[in-house]
């Protein structure tokens, strides 16, 4: 029998039974090519590339990950459920051991729905590698995590999630938000006041290729990633910067994703997006399998790939290198970096933020507001006003002092329901979730 270099995971959940329409991109039959061409390419015959089953994820880690409105059963299908307990399932079985690696082949989608969630927006509900984090948080203890995201559109759901949290690098690297949904993701994003620059964004120029895309990977990715020293990298693996994409406008090709791959070696890879239903996804999902499994991809190529054809111009390549530089150089001097954020008064920080639900065509307004604190990074308070709700959700963090630890429950205590629909209380630290009415 076959034997990969690396022993790999992987969980294959095509979700058939959701769908946005029967001719939306994220449709059932999405990962339809992609499994027949795993089997065609025998790598069921390699012993120790393993199948495991998808399963559930039990609420209390969407409740610690996400405000559902106005509950988690009236938003999140089960659909939505069993991928997120799939990313789960794939981390239990790296994190004891069973394998190397793990690719999580998925849907739906999750990293653009935020932490507070009314819906779909970006064809996501539930963000799936954050509630992962929050299960390897819980169960194994995992203190410092990253998160690279290589879909095409910002992971800007994910950058919400983890703001201001500094156990947890996030890099994003995407279509410049000018060109694309979700229209964030600019270098000023950069974290909140007690993470600053533990957020980093790439903006990519359209028809960026495998050259820029290597290039940000190993002159500014893996540079902060030695630095960082994760305990466990996260690769958001979006295929929609694919040459074919029919929702974007990038030339990454089968071989670039396989080449990023390797060089980033994640310890799980998450599906996101990649619309490019036969003419992609089957080619770079088996690029990215083979390059986990350690096994040679020289060969997985696209049917009509032309690397000269897909050449970035000289001036992409100025730019991104520009881009990267800029970049670092947050990156190297976060310590002296100031919020630059509006205080509204001597204890909080506060932003305001006005969220789109593409998919469902309506808008959140919210005010989110973050305690100054000197001993933890801060309670987050955040008044949220959507469809009619209104919304009281506070978060106390991982690493909250004493002291937010308290004011965050008697907030939650003392704020009357009559003033709002919802007052919800994520207690991080003790993880415990608290809602009014119950």
């Amino acid at each position: 029998m076959l034997k990969a270099k690396n022993s790999l995971g992987l969980i294959l959940f095509p979700a058939f039974d959701w769908r946005i329409s029967p001719t939306h991109p994220e449709r059932e039959e999405r990962l339809l090519y992609t499994i027949d061409q795993i089997e065609e390419e025998g790598l069921f015959d390699y012993e120790n590339i393993k199948i495991f089953n998808p399963e559930m994820v039990a609420s209390k880690y969407i409740e610690m990950t996400h405000f559902c409105i106005p509950t988690i059963s009236s938003i999140v299908t089960v659909s939505h459920k069993i991928a997120a307990g799939s990313a789960i399932t794939i981390a239990q079985k790296v994190l004891s051991k069973e394998v190397e690696k793990g690719f999580a082949l998925i849907r739906p989608p999750g990293h653009h729905a935020h932490r507070v969630t009314y819906g779909d927006r970006g064809f996501c509900i539930i963000n799936n590698e954050a509630i992962m984090v929050e299960y390897l948080r819980k169960e194994y203890k995992i203190k410092k995590i990253a998160i690279i995201d290589t879909d095409c559109h910002h992971g800007d759901g994910t950058q919400d999630i983890f703001w201001n949290d500094k156990d947890v690098l996030f890099i994003s690297l995407h279509q410049d938000g000018t060109t694309l949904y979700p229209g964030t993701g600019f270098t000023d994003e950069i974290g909140g006041p007690s993470a600053i620059g533990y957020t980093l964004n790439l903006p990519l120029p359209p028809y960026t290729s495998d050259e820029g895309f290597l290039y940000c990977l190993d002159n500014l990715i893996i540079p902060v990633l030695e630095e960082f020293k994760p305990d466990i990298i996260i690769n958001s693996a979006g295929q929609d910067n694919h040459y074919s994409d029919p929702l974007t406008n990038m030339n990454f090709s089968a071989q670039g994703y396989a080449k990023l791959t390797e060089k980033l070696s994640p310890n799980i890879s998450v599906l996101e997006g990649g619309y490019s239903i036969e003419s992609a996804l089957p080619y770079v999902n088996l690029g990215i399998i083979f390059a986990l499994a350690g096994i040679d991809y020289s060969n997985i190529k696209e049917p009509d790939y032309n690397p000269e054809r897909l050449k970035q111009s000289q001036r992409t390549t100025d730019y991104i290198k520009r881009l990267c530089e800029q970049v670092y150089s947050i990156w190297k001097s976060k310590e002296e970096r100031e919020y630059k954020v509006k205080m509204v008064n001597q204890d909080y920080y506060a932003r305001k933020k006005s969220i789109y639900y593409d998919t469902m065509g309506f808008r959140e307004n919210q005010l989110e507001k973050i305690k100054i604190c000197k001993k933890c990074s801060g309670l987050i308070l955040i008044d949220s006003f959507c469809l009619g709700y209104r919304v009281l959700a506070i978060v106390i963090p991982h690493d909250a002092c004493n002291d937010c630890q308290n004011e965050g429950h008697k907030l939650f205590e003392n704020t009357e329901v009559g003033n709002y629909s919802h007052v919800l209380l994520q207690d991080k630290k003790s993880f415990e979730f608290f809602r009014k009415p119950s």
